[in-house]
């Protein structure tokens, strides 16, 4: 399947999406916001998942400028991680059905640890949002952790 003109990758869009998030971590001088905005709107996914992340609230998926509607914009354009963006959206609201839906729809566009995460379907995770709603347990020892 041949991607239109406006969504592909092209080198300087890859610039200026480093660029600005080395602005929003405070390894560069500037604001990065508008460039990842800019960004965005011309559809360019790893923009437009970077603002997704950016954001507290989920907001509804119909609404184009929420977390939500970033993220499943991005999954349309191809972006599998996005799905799985929308999966731990939907985990962190306890909300098991969605969590499940977006997994499935991950693991099945590529994603590997989607389907990895499909396959063992836990209800609990060790993350620190997990704790919030009541989900949280400790880690395990097949898991990565990042911090060690």
């Amino acid at each position: 399947m041949t991607r239109p003109l406006c969504q592909i990758e092209d080198g300087r869009s890859e610039t200026l999406c480093t660029l600005a998030i080395d602005r929003l971590d405070g390894r560069a001088h500037g604001l990065g916001m508008p460039v990842l905005w800019h960004l965005a709107l011309r559809r360019y996914g790893p923009a437009m998942g970077e603002l997704a992340t950016r954001f507290d609230d989920g907001g509804p998926i119909a609404n184009p400028f929420s977390s939500r509607g970033l993220a499943y914009r991005a999954f349309k354009l191809g972006e599998t991680w996005a799905a799985q963006n929308l999966a731990m959206q939907h985990f962190n609201r306890n909300d098991l059905q969605g969590y499940r839906y977006w997994l499935h729809r991950a693991a099945r566009a590529g994603d590997e640890e989607a389907r990895m995460m499909l396959k063992r379907f836990e209800t609990r995770l060790p993350h620190g949002a997990a704790g919030d709603i009541g989900r949280k347990r400790p880690y395990d020892r097949r898991e990565k952790l990042s911090f060690i």
